[in-house]
């Protein structure tokens, strides 16, 4: 429950006061002792009164009666034109509404962003459903340690800015999600056909006969020599 910053009488306060008047305690004498209006004191006795236990909680602010709130039936055709997404400009111009009272009534209603009007489209998976069917290749560069760094001596003196860039070549299979990597010197299309044949390799050791392959578009990939290698295997690019 949140409690107004300048509330001086939490709704545990509220319950003291009562207590302390129903033990024969004078009314101005406890509105002191918790620095209170004596006017306070007599509010909560009376809703006390009126209503026991319960009547000692907060209360909406919200008002009874709002004669300048937006119709039920406006508010509806509001949302109904922004699912049809409408500008917040335009709903406003067609209705003979501000755009002010658009806003609102479509942020109440969690429409007020265009991205939010139709659902995210679940994710699609794809599996296939024996291993070798599609192996995935991709590199992942590195930048290569040579000593231990600042982060760790805390001297920043000693530093070597030539210390060059391992490539951790990676495969995954599809089905299984097995993974073999090797660390070469560079991403050039002799080191990922070389490493497409360790793969493979890996992969028959393990009984598995490697399909197809998915990589980026990177060169490398793109190249002659990988696409030669090997040769009995058919080879295929993601387009992003």
């Amino acid at each position: 429950m949140d409690v107004h910053q300048n509330a001086r009488l939490t709704p545990h306060c509220r319950a003291l006061v009562i207590d302390r008047i129903r033990k024969g305690r004078a009314k101005h004498q406890v509105a002191g002792e918790f620095g209170v209006s004596l006017a306070t004191v007599y509010k909560w006795l009376k809703r006390y009164r009126a209503e026991g236990a319960p009547g000692l909680a907060d209360r909406s602010s919200r008002p009874r009666r709002s004669p300048a709130a937006t119709a039920r039936e406006l508010e509806l055709a509001v949302l109904a034109l922004r699912r049809h997404r409408l500008t917040l400009v335009a709903i406003a111009r067609q209705l003979g509404l501000s755009r002010a009272t658009v806003a609102r009534i479509c942020a109440r209603a969690g429409l007020n962003r265009l991205s939010r009007l139709e659902p995210a489209p679940p994710v699609l998976r794809y599996e296939r459903a024996r291993p070798g069917e599609l192996l995935h290749l991709d590199v992942k560069k590195l930048g290569r340690i040579l000593r231990v760094g600042h982060r760790i001596t805390g001297q920043r003196v000693a530093t070597h800015r030539q210390a060059g860039w391992e490539y951790v070549h990676i495969a995954i299979d599809d089905m299984s999600r097995v993974a073999y990597a090797q660390v070469l010197p560079d991403e050039q299309d002799v080191s990922a056909s070389a490493f497409l044949r360790a793969a493979v390799a890996y992969c028959a050791a393990l009984g598995v006969t490697v399909r197809e392959v998915l990589t980026d578009n990177g060169s490398c990939y793109r190249s002659r020599e990988f696409a030669r290698t090997p040769a009995s295997l058919a080879s295929r690019r993601s387009p992003g």
